[in-house]
């Protein structure tokens, strides 16, 4: 599928960088962006979120190249949508979509598809529109419609019963996942989850600390099912080291709410391992998204070491940096080589050590 992408500067530094995450999303949904529209705005149009010019230069574009598909870096309304699709006669998406259909092509498990089911209906339901009208002026519409109802508000009830029913599964599912992180808990099992901007190199991390053999891609949101594994670090003994879903600028709201469970994980670990990518331009923005999530799933509380991954594509060198008071607070590794992955094991081996050996003294 060939599609154009749409962004329109704001006055915001990260544009161009937005920009280019863009057009990685599509490539991860299976499109292959072949053009670009940009335009600058001090705030979107009601109607058509860029203007009627910059949708006639958009709609030129469709044409001249043939394509399929437009996708806005923004989130449209579901009237601007509907609006740009008329105009530009092909499908529109917005940020929010192309972020819920790579979410929905990668969830794996039982609880990760049911949660991006919820989150698509959420978002599907804002934008239901009255397309059986014809319909409803039909004298005798029998089967047309339920008893004394529209099909839109059909169309409502069912998508508002089928997201009862997720909900009631989530909870069970999440339940569950509660009554095995008290068993470990009972266990005194230390706990570290891994956090990250989406394709930091989170899983090929984890595969290196674990040889779990996880799914680990160059895409974003190759992982969106959590992951937890034994490792043996030493004389701090086994802990329990998490993988989790990689983190994203404006990540949708349905889908913060819709993976609250499966960021459980990360609120109940007693450190986070927060993985960047040394190599990527706008890595202090990524690093500040990330917190902005954390403090949002009520994880910002937790402490935090630094792991600065793909040090091979930043001419850095393998290190382990430590603040005034003698603690770990970077370590610089590269997962894809192995560069400095004996570095993390040992630093993980020292921080457990002085949070277990505390911990077991006072029981």
């Amino acid at each position: 599928m060939r599609a154009v992408l749409v962004g329109v500067d704001f006055g915001k530094g990260d544009f161009h960088a937005s920009l280019e995450e863009l057009a990685l999303l599509s490539k991860s949904a299976g499109a292959l962006p072949v053009a670009s529209v940009t335009g600058r705005r001090s705030s979107p149009d009601a109607a058509l979120f860029v203007g009627s010019g910059k949708a006639d230069e958009i709609h030129d574009t469709v044409a001249d190249l043939d394509l399929d598909l437009v996708v806005f870096n923004h989130a449209l309304s579901p009237a601007q949508q509907r609006n740009l699709e008329r105009h530009l006669k092909v499908r529109v998406i917005d940020r929010t979509s192309l972020i819920l259909d790579i979410f929905a092509q990668r969830a794996q498990s039982h609880e990760g598809k049911v949660q991006v089911e919820l989150a698509q209906l959420q978002h599907l339901a804002t934008r239901l529109i009255r397309g059986w009208t014809h319909l409803e002026r039909q004298k005798g519409g029998i089967g047309l419609r339920g008893p004394g109802e529209t099909q839109l508000e059909t169309d409502r009830r069912l998508i508002g019963e089928r997201v009862k029913a997720l909900r009631a599964k989530l909870d069970k599912l999440q339940r569950q996942r509660n009554t095995q992180r008290r068993s470990r808990e009972r266990n005194h099992t230390f706990s570290i989850s891994l956090v990250g901007y989406t394709n930091a190199g989170k899983s090929t991390l984890f595969n290196h600390l674990t040889k779990a053999g996880v799914y680990a891609a160059d895409q974003l949101f190759a992982t969106l099912d959590t992951t937890s594994r034994r490792v043996h670090l030493g004389e701090a003994g086994n802990v329990v080291l998490s993988d989790t879903v990689g983190f994203i600028r404006e990540l949708p709201t349905q889908l913060v709410a819709a993976f609250r469970a499966t960021l459980e994980e990360t609120i109940h670990a007693d450190v986070l391992l927060h993985v960047v990518d040394a190599s990527s331009p706008v890595r202090s923005e990524q690093v500040e998204q990330v917190n902005a999530v954390l403090r949002d799933i009520g994880a910002d509380h937790i402490p935090q070491i630094m792991v600065w991954n793909k040090i091979d594509l930043s001419d850095l060198d393998p290190a382990v940096e430590r603040d005034e008071y003698d603690k770990i607070r970077r370590v610089f590794v590269s997962a894809h080589t192995g560069l400095g992955i004996n570095m993390l094991r040992g630093a993980l081996a020292e921080y457990a050590q002085t949070e277990i050996i505390p911990l077991q003294a006072a029981l």
